[in-house]
C-alpha cells in the first residue's frame, strides 16, 4: 500500500518539507578544497596549454636554435617522479589509518621536492655559465619561461605540504590529515604530468 502511494505520488502536491529533505540527501556534495584545487588545476592547464602552443609554433620559425638540455634533467625529472610516489604513499596511509606511513610518505615526498627545485635552480646555472641566455634566443627564453612557471607552481605545492606536515607535528590524527593529504598528492601527479609534457617538449626541439 505504502508503494502503492508512492507510486501514484503528484510532485505538485508533495509538502515542500518533505521535498527538501530529499533533495538534501540525494545532493551531490564535494569539500570546498576539491572545487578549489580543480578550478585551479583548470585554469593552470590552461596557462601551460597555452605557452606550449606558443612553443610549438615558434620552433617553426628559422631562427629557432634549441639549445642542449643538460644531463641533470634527467635526474631532476627521477627526483619529481619519485615525490609523487611518496605523497601517494602519503595518501595510502590516510586510507590505511597508517600515521607512520603517512608521515614517512609526507617527509620523502617534501625532501625530493626540494631536490627537484635545486636541481632546476643547477641547471639554469649550468646553462647561464654555457652563455644560454634568455635574451639571445627565442629557445632560451621559452625554456627558463616554462622551467619557472612549473617551479613556481612546485614551490607553491610546498606550502600546502608544509601545511598538513606542520598539522601533523602538531598532533593531528588521520582522518583530520586525510583531505590535505590528498589534496596534495593529486596536485604532485598533475605537476608530475606537466613537467613530462614539458621535458618532452624540450628533447624533441
Amino acid at each position: 500500500m505504502n508503494l502503492f502511494h508512492e507510486m501514484t505520488k503528484k510532485p505538485w502536491l508533495v509538502d515542500p518539507t518533505e521535498a527538501s529533505s530529499v533533495r538534501e540527501v540525494g545532493a551531490f556534495f564535494l569539500p570546498a578544497g576539491k572545487v578549489g584545487l580543480r578550478v585551479f588545476l583548470v585554469v593552470v592547464t590552461v596557462v601551460f596549454t597555452l605557452i606550449t602552443i606558443a612553443y610549438a609554433d615558434r620552433m617553426l620559425f628559422a631562427n629557432w636554435l634549441p639549445m642542449q638540455e643538460p644531463w641533470v634533467l634527467w635526474l631532476n625529472t627521477a627526483f619529481l617522479i619519485a615525490s609523487s610516489v611518496a605523497m601517494q604513499w602519503a595518501h595510502n596511509g590516510t586510507r590505511q589509518n597508517n600515521l607512520n606511513g603517512v608521515r614517512d610518505g609526507l617527509i620523502w615526498g617534501g625532501v625530493l621536492t626540494f631536490a627537484f627545485l635545486t636541481g632546476q635552480l643547477y641547471v639554469w646555472q649550468q646553462l647561464v655559465d654555457l652563455g644560454y641566455y634568455a635574451n639571445t634566443n627565442t629557445a632560451n627564453a621559452f625554456f627558463y619561461l616554462l622551467t619557472a612557471a612549473h617551479g613556481l607552481h612546485m614551490a607553491g605545492g610546498l606550502v600546502a605540504w608544509w601545511r598538513s606536515f606542520a598539522r601533523m607535528r602538531r598532533g593531528a590524527s588521520v582522518a583530520d590529515l586525510r583531505l590535505s593529504v590528498e589534496l596534495c598528492t593529486t596536485y604532485w601527479h598533475y605537476l608530475l604530468l606537466i613537467w613530462l609534457v614539458l621535458f618532452a617538449l624540450f628533447l624533441v626541439s
